[in-house]
């Protein structure tokens, strides 16, 4: 069976569009003092990793998305060209909540519990400009994605992320279905 194919307009990343998912940090002025500006970083569970990621073959298309249950994550390119970003709200749930007992709660890998996100949860987010992105621990996120061929991403997470903390929910197995960036 062929998966629908769901067509999403992004939305330009600005503090208010995605302040459901994280942060838009920006630059400011050299000596500005910490405030609420500045990327909220939670990185108390491991030693921070922060490199650069050569990516290439990012089309403007996903099925699979992605969360850290125990980490704030940045991304941001090199260039300051424009990249997208899929994204869903975080979906971790308290081990001692009732709605841990729902059927749609599901333990990962790495221990946590968490809700899958649904098709109508996914949102894209279309980056521009010399800009980076904090995502909130757990958020769901796919990409970076771009047009170009290859581009360099600066990245900030824990050194073990991608080894102890990486679920993935996958939309064409599970929910037979595929996104589309519509740019």
């Amino acid at each position: 069976m062929e998966p629908s194919v769901v067509k999403l307009k992004p939305i330009e990343a600005t503090p208010e569009t995605f302040k459901d998912y994280g942060q838009v940090v920006q630059a400011s002025a050299d000596g500005d003092e910490f405030g609420p500006h500045d990327a909220q970083l939670d990185l108390s569970k491991g030693t921070p990793r922060f490199y650069i990621m050569h990516l290439q073959d990012r089309a403007l298309k996903f099925s699979k998305i992605t969360h850290h249950a125990s980490v704030t994550q940045c991304l941001g390119s090199i260039s300051g060209d424009v990249w997208y970003l899929g994204i869903a709200k975080a979906s971790i749930v308290d081990p001692n909540a009732k709605e841990v007992k729902g059927e749609n709660v599901l333990k990962s890998g790495s221990g946590h519990w968490f809700v899958p996100p649904t098709v109508d949860s996914v949102r894209v987010f279309k980056i521009t400009g010399p800009k980076f992105l904090k995502l909130n621990r757990g958020t769901w996120h796919a990409g970076p994605l771009f047009k170009p061929d290859t581009r360099d991403f600066y990245n900030l997470e824990l050194s073990n992320t991608n080894v102890v903390d990486h679920t993935s929910h996958e939309f064409e197995k599970e929910n037979a279905t595929v996104f589309v960036i519509d740019e």
